[in-house]
């Protein structure tokens, strides 16, 4: 290391491996790093322990990057990063033989705290969840052109995010939206018309598994955003397809996704603007049944104080789904909640069963796909949990 970095120390003992150090375990430098500075961090006895960002203004105060003193965290180390999770992807995943469109980057999952890459052809969509991410993005562009070349970016930051690190970000302008193929099926991925990265590469496992159960099926995807599932499903030969969701701008993506396929005009998905919770109970006391149901709600909350009253919308949600579920039929529940757990997301699964009066035998438990990875020692990474079972009687 040439250039000096500030340091940071500890005010306790550091016996872990975790990436995160919180401000409660930190000592106020007298001289207060800019958020998201480079520094070297020190243990209350003085020995380096790593190199990472600095936050004063965050929760989390330190995030840990590197542990190897001789290695400097630079625009070399980030295009070495990144190009070891994009080797994952194509060399020991082979994602591209099933699709243009999948994770490049997941955060402390491949050893980039704060940072998350989606790619969707040449589009490339950066979502930034710390200030030194944010303060380096210069570094990951560069990094990121060396791997897609050609490529074009879209940035963003959640709102809280930027709150929380400190840090002033508008989201990419007028980024044209991009068409992608994934196991053989169409779709637009649109970022600056459509929630978070304009699509959710995250389900295209459980998409793929769910689609092959479908022929000859009344399908229902409740919380449909885009029609991912149900232009699968649709595709795939299912007999009906009704997706619900309470967002008019994503109904009309939806709509073209389905377009995008070929689908005649008696295979294609009908799209409904609605409630689901009212839009169930109608469906319910009128005798509508469906062979498949799909549950995949957006994130209920990321505050732990609301994880209990979160888990009670779940349970709302799954009861009446399973209220319009056929004997025999398939309910397939799913939560991007990460503060909720895959045990307590079950726990749920079984007392809304229990309140519908409803038998459920689990077939499948799975997550996000493998382009999501986690560290066995960062939980924070591993949010998707996913559900497939028969509802027996």
């Amino acid at each position: 290391m040439n250039d000096v970095l500030p340091t940071i120390r500890l005010k306790n003992a550091w016996r872990s491996n975790h990436p995160w150090i919180f401000q409660k375990l930190v000592e106020k430098p007298a001289a207060r790093p800019k958020p998201g500075t480079i520094v070297d961090i020190v243990g209350v006895d003085g020995v380096w322990i790593g190199r990472g960002f600095y936050n004063g203004h965050s929760r989390i105060a330190l995030r840990i990057l590197e542990t190897d003193p001789d290695v400097a965290v630079d625009a070399a180390w980030f295009a070495a990063k990144i190009a070891e999770a994009v080797r994952l992807r194509r060399e020991v995943l082979r994602l591209d033989e099933t699709a243009n469109a999948w994770r490049v980057v997941h955060s402390e999952g491949d050893g980039l705290s704060g940072l998350v890459v989606d790619r969707y052809d040449d589009l490339i969509v950066v979502e930034y969840f710390s200030a030194g991410m944010f303060r380096h993005r210069e570094w990951i562009h560069a990094a990121l052109r060396e791997q897609f070349p050609g490529c074009r970016f879209h940035g963003f930051a959640d709102e809280h995010v930027q709150k929380q690190e400190s840090f002033d970000f508008r989201e990419t302008a007028g980024t044209e939206a991009a068409l992608i193929t994934e196991n053989g099926i169409r779709f637009r991925a649109d970022p600056a018309g459509a929630h978070k990265t304009g699509f959710f590469a995250d389900q295209r496992d459980n998409r793929e598994w769910l689609s092959h159960r479908c022929t000859g099926k009344r399908v229902l995807d409740l919380c449909c955003n885009t029609g991912g599932f149900g232009v699968y499903a649709a595709v795939r030969g299912a007999s009906e397809v009704v997706g619900i969701d309470i967002d008019s701008d994503v109904l009309e993506i939806a709509r073209g996704n389905a377009k995008l396929n070929g689908l005649s005009r008696e295979a294609m998905p009908r799209f409904v603007q609605a409630d689901i919770f009212p839009w169930l109970r109608d469906a319910a006391n009128a005798g509508d049944r469906y062979d498949m149901v799909i549950l995949d709600p957006a994130k209920m909350t990321r505050d732990r104080e609301q994880v209990i009253p979160a888990l009670k919308k779940y349970l709302d949600m799954n009861k009446l789904a399973l209220g319009v579920v056929k004997p025999g039929g398939l309910l397939a529940t799913f939560s991007c909640t990460g503060l909720v757990s895959e045990e307590q997301f079950l726990d749920m699964l079984r007392r809304a069963a229990f309140y519908a009066g409803r038998t459920v035998q689990v077939l499948k438990i799975s997550g996000a796909g493998a382009d999501h990875p986690f560290m066995a020692h960062v939980q924070e990474s591993r949010y998707l949990k996913a559900v497939f079972c028969r509802v027996l009687d």
